[in-house]
C-alpha cells in the first residue's frame, strides 16, 4: 500500500518552518536586538548600503525564505546600527506570484516580530494612477486595497498573528507616516500620501483595470506590500510603507510597461529615496528613545 504524503497547501502559513528560521538566525546573530525591520522592494535594493550594514546572510541560507525569483532583488538579510537597537534590512522580497506560497512572503514579518522589533517599514515600486503623480515621485501609503484575490491569513488560525479577524482601520501607523513626512521635508521633498492597490501579478494591469482602480480611489498600483502590511498589523507591529512611482499605470503611459523602465526610474530617484530613508530611521530612533 502506498504511503500517503501530506503536502502543505500553497495557501496558509507554516509556523514550524518560520520558527526554525528564527532559531537559526538568532543562533548566528545572538547579540542583535532590532528596533525595526525594513523591506527593500523593487528599485530600493541599493538603499541598503547607506545604512552601513554590519552583518549579512543570503536568503538562500535562511530556511523557509529561499532565493528571490525577481531580477533586482538581491536576496540578502542585513543588519545595521548598534547591536542593541539594530535595523533588520531585507534586501529584496518574495512575491505571491512566484508560486511558493505565503510562508516566504510572511517570514520577514515573522522574524521582525519574534526578534522584538516594534515597526515594519515596507517599500515598493508602483504604477502611478492618480493624475499629478509623476515617475520618480515618492508616495507615503495612507491605506490600501487588496485586489490580489488571495489573503495571507487564509487557513488555520495561529494566535501569533493576533485575532482571527484583525481590524484594518489603521494599518498604516499615523506616527510613522508623520515621521516620513517630516523626513521628506527635512531633505527637501514634499511627499504625497495615497492609497495603494495590490494585484497578484505578474502581468501589469490593463487600462480597464487601472480605470476601475481609479474609480475605487486608488492612487498607485503594485504587486506587493499589502500582504506584509496585513500580517505586520495583525501581529501588532507599527507599519509604514513608501512607494516610488516607477511608471505611469496602463492607460496613462504612452509606451508599453517594462520592469527595466521601472528599474531605471528608481535608479534616477535613488538619491531622494536614500535621503528619506536615512532621515526617517534617525527620527524613528530618536522617537523611541524619548
Amino acid at each position: 500500500m502506498k504511503r500517503r504524503v501530506q503536502r502543505r497547501p500553497a495557501t496558509g502559513l507554516s509556523g514550524p518552518a518560520m520558527a526554525r528560521a528564527f532559531t537559526a538566525l538568532r543562533r548566528r546573530w545572538a547579540r542583535v536586538r532590532p528596533r525595526a525591520a525594513l523591506v527593500l522592494g523593487s528599485g530600493w535594493g541599493e538603499m541598503a548600503e547607506g545604512f552601513a550594514p554590519r552583518g549579512e546572510i543570503s536568503y538562500a541560507e535562511i530556511p523557509a525564505l529561499g532565493a528571490t525569483g525577481v531580477e533586482g532583488h538581491a536576496g540578502r538579510l542585513l543588519w545595521a546600527g548598534p547591536e542593541e537597537r539594530a535595523l533588520l534590512i531585507f534586501q529584496g522580497r518574495r512575491h505571491w506570484y512566484e508560486g511558493v506560497g505565503w510562508t516566504p512572503v510572511a517570514l520577514p514579518v515573522y522574524l521582525a516580530r519574534r526578534w522584538g522589533a516594534s515597526a515594519m517599514i515596507l517599500t515598493n515600486a508602483a504604477g502611478g494612477i492618480r493624475p499629478g503623480l509623476s515617475v520618480g515621485d515618492l508616495m507615503i501609503v495612507r491605506d490600501h486595497i487588496n485586489a490580489m484575490g488571495v489573503h495571507p491569513l487564509v487557513g488555520p488560525h495561529d494566535p501569533f498573528w493576533g485575532t482571527r479577524f484583525p481590524d484594518q482601520g489603521r494599518v498604516y501607523d499615523p506616527l510613522l507616516r508623520r515621521l516620513l513626512r517630516e523626513a521628506g521635508a527635512e531633505v527637501g521633498l514634499q511627499m504625497e500620501e495615497g492609497v495603494y492597490v495590490a494585484v497578484s501579478g505578474p502581468t501589469y494591469e490593463t487600462p480597464a483595470e487601472v480605470e476601475a482602480f481609479r474609480r475605487w480611489g486608488a492612487d498607485a498600483v503594485g504587486m506587493s506590500t499589502v500582504p506584509e502590511a496585513i500580517l505586520a498589523n495583525a501581529a501588532g507591529l507599527r507599519v509604514a510603507a513608501l512607494s516610488c512611482i516607477g511608471n505611469l499605470a496602463a492607460g496613462r503611459a504612452e509606451t508599453p510597461l517594462s520592469h527595466e523602465d521601472v528599474a531605471r526610474a528608481s535608479a534616477e530617484a535613488a538619491p531622494r529615496m536614500r535621503a528619506v530613508l536615512l532621515e526617517f530611521w534617525q527620527r524613528l530612533l530618536e522617537y523611541a528613545e524619548r
